[in-house]
């Protein structure tokens, strides 16, 4: 999908050249349903994952639960969630 695209360490707008940048934004989207926290977002307040508040949890299967249901909710078809080495590996695509 192409969409604005965010700065990885700012969140704010990316910026190449003056102009707003475009390009592919699944993994942007991917990880910004991962980090925000359910009601981030006004239009869809029961989406996202808040990922922060399953650090000290050890329910790591729902946890890659909620991932797949929001992932899916969003128009994505999952392949695979996995967590390996403490990182989530998504294959995941709209």
């Amino acid at each position: 999908m192409t969409d604005f695209l965010l700065d990885r360490v700012t969140g704010d707008l990316a910026f190449a050249n003056g102009t707003i940048k475009t390009g592919d934004s699944d993994e942007q989207n991917q990880r910004l349903l991962l980090v925000c926290e359910k009601g981030s977002f006004k239009e869809f307040p029961d989406s996202c994952v808040g990922a922060v508040t399953y650090l000290d949890s050890e329910d790591d299967e729902g946890f890659l639960r909620e991932i797949r249901e929001q992932f899916t909710q969003d128009g994505m078809t999952v392949n695979k969630i996995v967590l390996e080495d403490s990182k989530i590996k998504v294959d995941a695509n709209y």
